[in-house]
């Protein structure tokens, strides 16, 4: 019985040493890969320098982009629109007060404000220069030039029509189109010749409703 039992502890001696080598032998073959590959990697970063992963860029959308939309008709509406309602024909010379200087108001707006118009009184926030200018082209600017400063909140703006200097008679060519163009503007309460440092009877000065 006992020399059994010596046995078997020689036997799970053997067994544990050689357990112990294999595994030994598993570590050590392991070192040696981790060795090649590492010895691999810093020859390839030798020859070619340090290697960055690529970005995964997304899938190019080679489809022609559908050319952008052009409210060609809402432009000729509008234009059309804008001829309609300034007409060169319209007879707005009763409405204008020239006891004192041109001038135009709409009932309920004061006198006062009128005469600070004619005086300068008022800080121009913009202006229109007709110079240059056909009769069409002039009329469509100011109906642009007066629905874009309401629309951005202004209320005193400057319109030059010139002097007609360079006119047949010397006479301003677009002065009075310009006085029955902003009339028919309803935006438009009241508007006056210029002062002198303003531009005098080569401009009107135009105030907006509030």
């Amino acid at each position: 019985m006992k020399m059994r039992s010596l046995q078997e502890l020689g036997a799970m001696r053997d067994a544990l040493a050689r357990a112990q080598r294999e595994a030994a032998e598993a570590a050590r073959r392991a070192a040696e890969e981790k060795a090649r590959a590492d010895r691999e990697r810093r020859q390839f970063e030798l020859a070619v320098g340090v290697v960055k992963p690529l970005k995964v860029a997304a899938r190019a959308d080679l489809r022609p982009e559908p050319p952008a939309a052009h409210p060609r008709q809402k432009e000729l509406d509008e234009a059309r629109a804008l001829a309609e309602a300034m007409s060169d024909e319209v007879d707005v010379e009763s409405l204008l007060l020239t006891d004192d200087g041109l001038g135009f108001r709409r009932p309920g707006v004061s006198l006062d404000v009128l005469g600070q118009l004619r005086k300068g009184k008022w800080s121009i926030q913009d202006q229109l220069d007709l110079h240059g200018l056909r009769r069409d082209e002039a009329r469509e600017a100011v109906g642009a030039f007066i629905r874009g400063a309401e629309q951005r909140g202004l209320r005193c703006l400057r319109v030059i029509h010139g002097k007609g200097h360079g006119s047949p008679g010397r006479e301003p060519v677009l002065k009075a189109k310009v006085h029955k163009w902003l009339a028919q503007r309803q935006e438009v309460i009241a508007f006056a010749q210029a002062a002198g440092p303003q531009g005098g009877a080569g401009a009107v000065i135009v105030l907006l409703a509030a």
